[in-house]
């Protein structure tokens, strides 16, 4: 089946109370916005459409050719938002996927189950889900008889009754193309002044057309970035995704929690890294290597059975065997 994706990049972010737009703020270094970029190439080859908004011209940039350009010229809210992709996207695909682009640690088999789901709903449209205690503000979710939605109500329009309900919406969805466009269109302005994306499912079920969900097991996968306490989370969580990965790899970190490795950088075999090390961008550590303790490396090559402790090695090429520190800084 073919998929159009559709990033949301529009919004300014206040509660970062920040001068960078939101979704360039980074996360062990890199833009957010890329690893949502990135986990949806690995489900469709389709390249995306990135709404943006506020601080277009910088998160264009670093995009760099990545997706097609479309601009929300006022903050009216997502279903306006996505309605700025419709001259992008329409009649190009049979299906629209729509994610966030503040939600770094989504991974790719999440949006791909959600995709799958659509495939086989007769419905308008599939969405993804998550039931827990912490609903961080995102929308509550009300389950027809059937299983399908009936309604997701913002949480500022809930009531006590509704605020008690643990399923949330995730904000990830995969429409039925040819629904979709014509349904925007027939979403009412809110009271604020808005036009809020959640009303589709009202929408979908005047034109009898159900709406599924899928509920999402892994919590962390859920986290929408709206402050810098949020931002925090979201490198503790990719910080020990990418640690766990090098270690299933064949490298020994005698602290994880202390151990920052940028999601650039290569670790090879054997390679021992003790607490307090920091490795950034597009850094190569060779095999049976030692790092650390006090290790700062950026953007060095690092030769096999090299030891650095205590020392700085920024932008310089170390041969293998070569010993540094402690308290020495190599920098080109």
């Amino acid at each position: 089946m073919s998929i159009i994706p559709v990033i949301l990049a529009a919004g300014q972010g206040t509660r970062m109370k920040s001068a960078l737009p939101k979704v360039l703020h980074p996360v062990l270094g890199k833009p957010m916005v890329l690893y949502v970029l990135d986990e949806i190439a690995k489900v469709t080859p389709e390249k995306p459409v990135v709404v943006l908004g506020h601080g277009a011209e910088q998160v264009e940039s670093v995009i760099q050719g990545r997706a097609h350009i479309a601009i929300q010229k006022k903050q009216l809210g997502t279903a306006d938002a996505l309605a700025a992709a419709e001259e992008q996207a329409a009649g190009k695909a049979e299906y629209i996927m729509v994610a966030n682009s503040d939600m770094p640690c989504l991974r790719a088999q999440s949006i791909q189950r959600i995709c799958d789901t659509q495939r086989t709903n007769s419905g308008a449209f599939s969405m993804l889900t998550i039931i827990q205690e912490d609903t961080h503000g995102f929308g509550r979710i009300i389950r027809q008889a059937d299983g399908s939605v009936a309604a997701i109500v913002e949480e500022a329009q809930a009531t006590p009754e509704i605020l008690n309900i643990k399923e949330c919406n995730v904000g990830l969805y995969c429409f039925q193309s040819a629904w979709l466009w014509q349904a925007l269109k027939r979403v009412k302005i809110s009271p604020k002044g808005e036009y809020y994306l959640t009303d589709l499912v009202e929408l979908a079920n005047e034109d009898h057309l159900p709406v599924q969900a899928v509920i999402l097991e892994d919590q962390e996968e859920a986290l929408g970035i709206n402050n810098r306490v949020h931002l925090s989370e979201a490198e503790e969580i990719i910080r020990k995704r990418i640690n766990q990965k090098w270690m299933m790899e064949g490298v020994t970190m005698i602290d994880p929690s202390s151990t920052y490795i940028s999601v650039d950088a290569t670790i090879g075999r054997d390679v021992i890294l003790y607490p307090n090390t920091w490795i950034e961008g597009k850094t190569i550590i060779g095999i049976n290597s030692v790092i650390g303790p006090g290790a700062y490396i950026v953007n060095s090559e690092v030769g096999n059975s090299c030891s650095i402790r205590q020392s700085s090695v920024k932008n310089y090429s170390l041969p293998e065997k070569s010993h540094v520190g402690p308290f020495q800084i190599l920098e080109n």
